[in-house]
């Protein structure tokens, strides 16, 4: 039976009965399955929410009743059910449907999503907001147990336990287990103790003993007492009823009645609330369900062996960071690496397999993670803390007061630096120049490839202060293999020429580097003499190298994968400016204008941004005729 056909949205869900729903996650898992295997995706965790999304679109009614998903990573079978099936093909194209919730995209998203343990906080200011205009509905937030290892998860749950409003707290639990016997009468205590008829019950008994008089408050508080020690023996949500939240716990996530019967319960109940939901990643694919860390985020793949399609031919960025780090503390024992949940994606797999007493996994805790940092090299050690670009926005406040502020030589590893591809506008690493860029004592690199990644991570380990090596996502552009060498340190502040034309310069920053190669030679070969610079470095500036250029053509072309404003590029044109003798050189800064680019694969939005060869070709012609 085609029962997707028939579900046109949530309302549709409420028409089927409990074998038809069971019978509906199986068709959603299949879509997802098979898109996923074309588009790449959030595999994983998509598929182990499967039975959830549906039973609180079957209770609840979106979007008067707000349904908030943390970071989005299971946001797919929600994106199924509430009216994107017919565009879910797209999923993570460029002019597609995203990879995470977005309000441009439909009503059954209030709020975006993208990074870490956002939702509490905005679904408690959601139902906060509807009060205050007397608005209908309800709010749930539905968070990842990593989710929780963020502490703004904990900050919004301890405001919501304050203020006592309606908020319903769905955690998706996705790492334990529910023994057979403690799990069972959990499940089965939590969802009747929701009922409302004995809710109500309890409520009248609770007021009439309050009410006997001189006797009556003295007797409630010692009940009340009785109650609350039972419900936490039997719960593992002691931390949350301490929070102020009612518990109900451990549910299985893949039993529709269970959930629904539970959050049929909930929907009428008041204050705050937390639905601890067990459910396992990769749900139905056995693939996933085996190894659901390497199906967190997947390439296009074959459904019938779970192997990538395309087999990468040179390593990644990210893996020459791990195994240069490797061998780098090999050499120093002093270096120590951290990462926020991020082991595999960093390439921090390598250094945790030869050095776990050296390793740190702190979880979604970017600004722990560098405060940890810092606490570490004032012991004279050599913390090296990987992160991806979009993450570390988060710990800024942390870069700022206790790293650069006290001067400590923390190395940040700035993976996903540039345009990631199909994640998008949540996950592009755009800004991480401009913010790094005000700060005094932070010394930033950018390497053209692995070779200069290997040689800029040597740099930042020898230096007194602070430093920062952003690379991009990808495959590296030429042949180098740490494991067999292993290149010095480069001089701090000195770019790299690659050759010293008259007609125009070229200055690229990381990457975009071989882009700007390739056009450089298709300016040669029509007779334009080109000056190409591989800056290497954003801070200190190669003063002396670009102001010959400067000097020499007259005509510069200043190329970085970042937001113009507060960049790379207008450091070096204020650098020119400066000097009277260089008012009149003419000076293009080609780059970004916006950081929330949005979804779709790296060459394609390249190509339309014009940081690929034939756009950068085009940005020279049109220095060159100015």
């Amino acid at each position: 039976m085609d029962l997707l056909s028939r579900v046109n949205g949530p309302e549709d869900l409420k028409k089927l009965s409990l074998p038809e729903l069971y019978a509906l996650a199986g068709e959603i898992r299949k879509l997802i399955i098979h898109t996923c295997a074309k588009n790449g995706g959030h595999l994983a965790s998509s598929l182990g929410a499967v039975e959830l999304s549906i039973a609180l679109h079957y209770v609840f009614n979106s979007p008067e009743d707000v349904i908030i998903l943390d970071v989005g990573h299971q946001a797919y079978a929600h994106k199924i059910v509430t009216s994107r099936k017919d565009k879910f093909h797209t999923l993570r194209q460029y002019g597609g449907i995203s990879g995470f919730t977005s309000r441009e995209e439909s009503p059954h998203d209030p709020f975006g999503a993208g990074h870490s343990s956002t939702s509490i906080s905005a679904a408690l200011g959601i139902i906060e907001g509807k009060r205050l205009k007397g608005r209908k509905g309800k709010a749930v937030a539905v968070i990842g147990d990593g989710s929780m290892t963020g502490g703004m998860a904990f900050e919004a749950l301890n405001q919501a336990g304050y203020l006592g409003r309606d908020i319903i707290v769905v955690l998706n639990d996705n790492e334990m287990s529910i023994s057979p016997n403690v799990g069972a009468l959990q499940s089965f205590i939590s969802r009747k103790i929701t009922d409302q008829s004995l809710i109500k019950v309890r409520k009248k008994i609770k007021e009439f003993i309050k009410s006997l008089p001189g006797i009556g408050e003295d007797v409630y508080h010692v009940i009340k007492k009785a109650e609350d020690s039972v419900v936490s023996f039997f719960t593992q949500g002691i931390v949350f009823e301490g929070l102020g939240f009612h518990y109900l716990g451990p549910i299985d996530g893949h039993r529709l009645e269970h959930l629904i019967e539970t959050f049929e319960h909930v929907a009428g109940w008041e204050g705050p609330i937390l639905v601890h939901v067990v459910t396992k990643k990769g749900k139905g694919y056995a693939p996933a369900e085996a190894d659901p860390e390497r199906f967190h985020g997947v390439a296009p793949f074959d459904i019938s062996t779970g192997e990538p399609l395309k087999k990468n031919t040179r390593p990644t960025y990210s893996d020459v960071f791990g195994k240069t780090l490797v061998q780098l503390a090999v050499q120093n024992s002093d270096i120590v690496a951290i990462t926020a949940a991020m082991t595999s994606g960093t390439g921090l797999h390598h250094f945790q397999a030869r050095f776990p007493d050296r390793f740190y996994d702190v979880g979604i805790a970017e600004q722990h993670a560098v405060t940890f940092a810092g606490g570490l090299a004032t012991q004279g050690l050599r913390p090296v803390v990987a992160i991806y670009s979009t993450f570390l926005q988060r710990a800024f406040d942390q870069i700022v007061h206790d790293v650069c502020l006290q001067n400590l030589p923390v190395l940040f590893a700035v993976d996903r630096a540039g345009i990631v591809g199909e994640d998008g506008a949540t996950h592009q690493g755009l800004l991480d120049i401009p913010l790094f860029n005000t700060l005094p004592n932070l010394v930033i690199m950018a390497p053209s490839g692995g070779r200069e990644l290997a040689s800029m991570l040597a740099t930042g380990l020898t230096l007194t202060g602070p430093s920062a090596v952003r690379y991009p996502r990808g495959l590296i552009p030429d042949d180098f293999d740490p494991e067999k060498e292993l290149p010095p340190p480069v001089e701090v502040g000195k770019s790299r020429v690659l050759s010293r034309g008259r007609d125009i310069t070229i200055i690229a920053l990381g990457h975009v580097f071989q882009a700007c190669e390739e056009a450089a030679e298709e300016l040669e070969k029509k007779g334009v003499s080109v000056r190409l610079i591989d800056a290497r470095f954003v801070r200190p500036l190669d003063e002396k190298e670009f102001l010959t250029a400067a000097r020499r053509t007259r005509k510069i072309l200043i190329v970085e994968e970042g937001v113009i404003t507060g960049g790379f590029g207008r450091a070096v044109e204020a650098l020119i400016r400066s000097r009277k003798e260089f008012q009149n050189v003419k000076i293009l800064v080609h780059g970004l204008h916006t950081p929330f680019v949005p979804h779709g694969n790296q060459e394609k939005m390249r190509a339309l941004y014009q940081l690929d060869a034939k756009g950068i070709l085009n940005q020279c012609y049109t220095l060159l005729k100015g």
